[in-house]
This record gives structure tokens, sequence and C-alpha cells, in this order.
């Protein structure tokens, strides 16, 4: 940031609000929504040229003289009425912190006729709220939880902090490498134990860097089983408010402290002249996968269902492949990632020639287990990266049980709520109670957060010792990540840095951005509702008109 303010200085402007700030109406009642209309946000030829945008003001049409009138009964009339068009949603350059507020608060009250708003901007340059509007309600934030998980990691280790996975032996290792015992691999909540981090290792995927090490110990057999240990965590592995319908998709993995590939399975599926030819994607020892695929002659298509039976642990596949089809590849999420991870790992152990007579299995390792090797982890700040440029919710699960996690202390998502309160309360100066996470990556229905709060986090993250990183890590409007289709072309392009969020009942912004007369301003969007699309669009315009702001 070009400017700086006092701490004291910020934190008396977002906990006074303005003269003049824009307050919500209680006495507002929402109407139904109208079918929204388009999801682009076009600055109009007034707010580039520098003046005060307009709103057109939909007319009846008059009859013409010539056409005489005939009396229609009422009811027929209005329902002949045309439908009034939505209000136009464009940005504007306001000149001076009145235009700016009188512009937000229009686009709050006219983009949308249902859902709830809650909206706040502060310059940190110099100090003073510029606009709030429901600033203390808590709504649902999506994604923009990141933002809260992302501080509270960074605050608790610092961002050059590696998690570290142990390799464990429950017994004595003879002279010939055998260990008379199992091999535990103990996870630490490592979200980036994944092939597509193999760069990290100088190009080697990490269950491979972690079985050449165990090589490298002199390790040559396992009389016993090999143990995926994910005692770091609770044993809850989906979250409190996860929707149901959530819990196959890729985006809501389940949550373990030992976790591979972001507990996500691949099986691939081919035909064959002796049948279906079903195998896992990824190399993995010790797992049953039980299919009754079928081969249908003279087609190319394919209809295949993949799970993870619960009760058993069996990987399941059933449905049919046609005769002339490509090999097809489905994925699946995995009910018990500590087994997974195991398996995995014995197959990179058996690969290397290192015989194992046990099965895989999950458990924690005992007190007198003997350290092995470790595997760490990229550095948090490539982590805090990774999760908010990609919206990854693994990623945010796995940070925010960390962060409250010690020696005595499991990881948990109510560990993690408590300590990011402690942390919002003492360092940002947000008051206790105006955020509740009952997950770390803003997917859950539980969650809730003011636009306060968050303004006040980011205002924290201006000064504090990572707060480069945490900006850094934003995606840039109309450049990167997940807003680099939006806001192209205008003052925010290149300028404005800011996590979104987005499920079927929000939109949000909450980030950073410089005004045009240079002043560094911090906002948060939060927009609950069902007319998401010009929400959006609002939301954009919003992020336009700060960055031609000026006064």
């Amino acid at each position: 940031m070009r400017r700086r303010l006092t701490t004291s200085l910020l934190a008396l402007a977002l906990l006074v609000p303005a003269t003049g700030e824009a307050q919500s109406s209680a006495s507002r009642t929402p109407t139904k929504s109208a079918t929204a209309s388009g999801g682009a946000t076009k600055t109009s030829s007034a707010a580039r040229s520098g003046t005060k945008a307009s709103t057109t003001t939909v007319t009846k049409k008059q009859v013409t003289a010539s056409k005489p009138k005939v009396a229609k009964p009422a009811v027929a009339s209005a329902a002949k009425r045309p439908a009034p068009k939505a209000a136009p949603i464009r940005a504007a350059v306001p000149t001076n912190a009145n235009a700016l507020r009188d512009h937000l608060l229009s686009l709050v009250n006219s983009s949308t006729k249902s859902g709830r708003w809650g909206v706040m901007v502060v310059s940190i340059t110099r100090g003073d709220t510029l606009f709030g509007h429901n600033a203390d309600a808590m709504l649902l934030p999506a994604s923009t939880m990141k933002l809260y998980t992302s501080a509270v990691a960074l605050e608790r280790f610092g961002p050059a902090h590696q998690f570290r996975t142990e390799v464990l032996r429950d017994g004595a290792v003879l002279v010939d490498g055998t260990v008379q015992g199992d091999l535990i691999l103990k996870g630490a909540g490592d979200p980036s134990l994944a092939p597509r981090f193999a760069a990290w290792s100088a190009g080697q995927r990490p269950m491979d860097a972690l079985a050449d090490q165990v090589v490298r110990a002199g390790i040559t057999r396992v009389k016993g089983d090999i143990i995926g240990d994910a005692s770091a965590f609770e044993t809850q592995r989906v979250p409190d408010g996860w929707r149901a319908r959530y819990l196959q998709a890729s985006y809501a993995a389940r949550v373990s402290a030992l976790s591979f590939n972001e507990n996500l399975a691949h099986i691939t599926v081919r035909p064959s002249t002796r049948g279906a030819v079903v195998a896992f994607g990824q190399a993995l020892s010790g797992l049953k996968l039980n299919s009754s695929v079928t081969v249908r002659p003279n087609t190319a298509g394919a209809s295949v269902r993949v799970w993870q039976d619960t009760l058993t642990q069996q990987f399941r596949v059933s449905g049919w492949i046609g005769a002339r089809s490509r090999t097809r590849t489905y994925q699946v999420v995995v009910e018990q990632p500590e087994r997974f991870v195991a398996a995995a790992f014995r197959a990179a152990l058996e690969s290397r020639g290192i015989q194992v007579d046990g099965v895989v299995r999950d458990g924690a390792a005992s007190s007198s287990a003997q350290r092995v090797t470790t595997w760490a982890s990229p550095p948090l700040a490539q982590l805090v990266a990774t999760m908010n440029g990609e919206s990854n919710n693994h990623f945010a699960e796995l940070l925010f049980r960390n962060a409250a996690r010690t020696d005595s202390v499991v990881g948990s998502a109510v560990t993690g709520n408590a300590s990011l309160e402690k942390f919002l309360a003492t360092r940002a100066g947000v008051a206790r109670g105006a955020v509740h996470a009952a997950d770390g990556s803003g997917l859950s229905t539980l969650d809730r957060v003011t636009p306060r709060s968050m303004v006040q986090l980011l205002g924290y993250g201006v000064t504090a010792p990572w707060g480069q990183v945490l900006q850094q890590s934003l995606p840039i409007a109309g450049r990167t990540e997940t807003l680099r289709g939006r806001m192209r072309g205008t003052a925010a392009q290149g300028n404005l840095r800011a996590k979104t969020g987005t499920t079927n009942e929000v939109t949000s912004l909450g980030g950073y951005v410089t005004a045009r007369n240079g002043e560094e301003l911090v906002f948060s969007f939060l927009y609950n509702g069902r007319e998401l699309w010009r929400a959006r669009a609002a939301i954009d315009a919003m992020g336009v008109t700060l960055a031609s702001f000026s006064r």
C-alpha cells in the first residue's frame, strides 16, 4: 500500500459511522424477485466522461390522436401493460464523498428487488468511512470467508510456515531393513499432498518423494500394516451446514488431517474384447474396487456410476460402456481419506521394492512410535495464494483447523471458530459475535459475518507483517483467477484485488482498490438472495466506481 494509516485512526473510522453514512431501512420489505437480465457489467459513456450516471424512466406509449379510444376492462388493460424495465446498473465517476455515497446507495436500492445487502467502504488513507449499508448485519459470506481463514492462519504461523507429514515406525528395524511392526503416515493438515505439487520437490510427486526418503532410511520391508493417522483433527469429515447435494462434488471433499489429492479418487473405464477394464487412475495398493460394468456392442457411448460404499469402504462401479468408446475417467469423493492416503503410500513403497506384509488401514500412532522421515509442504504463503486464487475449499478447511490446533488441542471447526473470534477481537478490533464460522471455506449455510468485520479484518491486514501476502493472494480484476473475466476495460482492471464468493444464494466481494486520486480503499460487498446476476453486476459497478472515485 502506498499510504499507511495509524491503527487507532483506522479503528475509529470502522467503529463510528461517518456523518451522512447511508443507513439501512428496517421498514423495507423485500418484494418478489424479477427475472435477472444480463450479468455483464458495462461502464456507461456518462461514467467514462466523468459525469453523473443518469437513470431512464420507462413511460407508457401514447395513443395516436387519429386512433379512436376504445373502452376496455381494467383487468384486460393491466394484463397488456408492459412490465417496467429493470433499472440500469452502471458505474459512476464520483468527484466527492457525497456523490460516491449517493451512487453506491442507488446501486444497492435499485439493482435488486429482493434479498438483503450489506456494504461498507473505508479509506485507509484518510481513515474515514465512505459508505455503510447494513454494515452490522449478519450475512452469509460464501467464499469471502476465506479472507478470515487466510488471516487467522497467517497470524498464527507466519507466511514461511510449513506443515510436516511424518512417517513413523511402530517397531524395531532389523539389520536387513525390516520393520518389525507398522509404518504410519501421520497427517498434519497439509493440503498440498497431491501430485500437482510435484514442482515443490524438484518435479517429484510428494508421495514418491516420501517413499524415496523411506528407502534412504534403509527400510526394505514392513512386517505390519501401513496406517493412515489423521488424529490431528476431529473425526467429523463433513462440516455442519454443508448441504447434502454438495457432498459428491469435488468442491466439497471430506475433511481430514491426512489428505491426498484433495481426497478425490479417479477411476478409469475402457472397453476390451474381454469386457470392461476398470482401474484406479492413481497408483493405489490395498483398496478394493468392485465393478459390474458391461460392454455394449456397436456404440461409443457410456453410462457409468462410480461411488465409495460408506460401510465397506469399497469403491464400486456399475453401468455400461460402448465397445467403440474411448477410455473414460470418473472422479469420486473419497469417504475415508486416511485409508486412501495409506494405499497411495503403500503403492509408492512397493514400486520401490519395499515389501509390505500387512494391510492398509486407519488408526493413531502409539506414543512410542519413532520418526523415520517427514515431508514438508510449500510455505503457507503459497498455500494461501492457491486457496484464494482458486477459491479452494479443501485448502480452506485444513488451514482453518490447523490455525487452532496445538499439541494438546485437536483441530476442529469449533476450535477454529473460537480461535478466529479471539484473533479478530484482540487484533482487528472486531466485536465478539460479529463473525461465526462453522467452516473455513464459506460453504456452510451456518456461516455469518458482518461487512464491518470484513473491512476491519482487511484494514488490520494493511499493517500486519503478513499483509502483503494476503493482498497478493487475491485475484485481480480483469486479470487473474476468479476475477479474470470481471470489470475488464475499466478503472478497476489491474487495480482492484479481492476475494470472490458465490453460492446459489450469495454473491460477495471483499478486498482492496486504489481510487483515482490515489487513496487506498477497503470494501466489503455482501448480497444474500436469489437475484445473483444483477447483484453481481451491481458489485462490479461498485468496484469500478471506487476505482474511479476522487475528492
